[in-house]
């Protein structure tokens, strides 16, 4: 299945050091080579960079990698193809807007027989079973609150519910975020690491790579990476739970 990648901070940092070892999973040290994509959040802005090409060797994922833009969140996808053609348009992440914001996802499964109706302005454009739950989701959320964004518990709440009746439908791991707070939720596989003070060395998978945390970051910050699978061999990461859904915010569960 696919691969997914997110990054939760309270201060812009840039997501160099896990993305140089999550694209060698698009079609290096794993078969994921069926398209991937990512997106930034910058204030209320985002940037998203798709390629329906393999990551490993993406001019695309060239760019990313010596443009080191600062997010507070970010969230990246390596596809291998369940539903829908190669193509751009079926190529997460995905990304519509609610409440005045953006909001952006990327999914890791199959949801086999998902086919639900619309009813409002939240329509797949792509074929992917995984554009259809974000649609659904929008729709679901946006039915439920109207055009007031919920406080944060509810919000929590209501996408937990909306959640669990899309996974039963299938795998359903996904990441979303709407740049300031940042939703994992796992089926089979996800896990996060919190990057904190005291800082340390960290070396990659995929890539034989180290970078000493110590000398790019301040006290103060504080960074979580959500993965589908570890991305270091030095650090120890946390497996979420199948069927539990995280929210991070400033670099840290609130919510689980």
């Amino acid at each position: 299945m696919c691969q997914l990648l997110g990054m939760n901070c309270n201060v812009p940092t840039d997501i160099c050091f896990s993305f140089e070892g999550f694209r060698a999973r698009g079609g290096k040290t794993d078969e994921h080579a069926d398209g991937w994509g990512i997106g930034f959040f910058e204030e209320q802005g985002s940037r998203i960079f798709l390629d329906d090409k393999p990551s490993f060797e993406s001019p695309v994922a060239d760019l990313v990698r010596n443009y080191p833009i600062r997010s507070l969140n970010a969230i990246a996808h390596i596809r291998k193809a369940t539903h829908g053609n190669v193509c751009l348009k079926n190529t997460h992440p995905f990304q519509r807007e609610l409440w005045g914001s953006y909001w952006i996802f990327a999914h890791n499964g199959k949801l086999g027989d998902f086919n639900p109706t619309f009813q409002g302005i939240f329509q797949p454009v792509g074929d992917t079973d995984s554009e259809k739950a974000l649609c659904y989701t929008l729709e679901k959320l946006q039915q439920r609150f109207g055009n007031t964004r919920p406080i944060l518990s509810k919000l929590y709440a209501a996408l937990l519910d909306i959640s669990n009746e899309i996974a039963t439908h299938g795998i359903y791991n996904f990441l979303f975020s709407d740049g300031c707070i940042f939703f994992a939720r796992c089926s089979t596989s996800l896990h996060y690491i919190i990057r904190e003070a005291p800082f340390a060395q960290a070396h990659l998978i995929d890539e034989d790579v180290t970078v000493d945390f110590k000398e790019v970051t301040t006290p103060n910050d504080r960074v979580a990476i959500v993965a589908t699978e570890p991305l270091t061999d030095n650090e120890q990461w946390t497996e979420i739970k199948p069927g539990e859904l995280i929210l991070f915010k400033d670099g840290q569960p609130l919510y689980s």
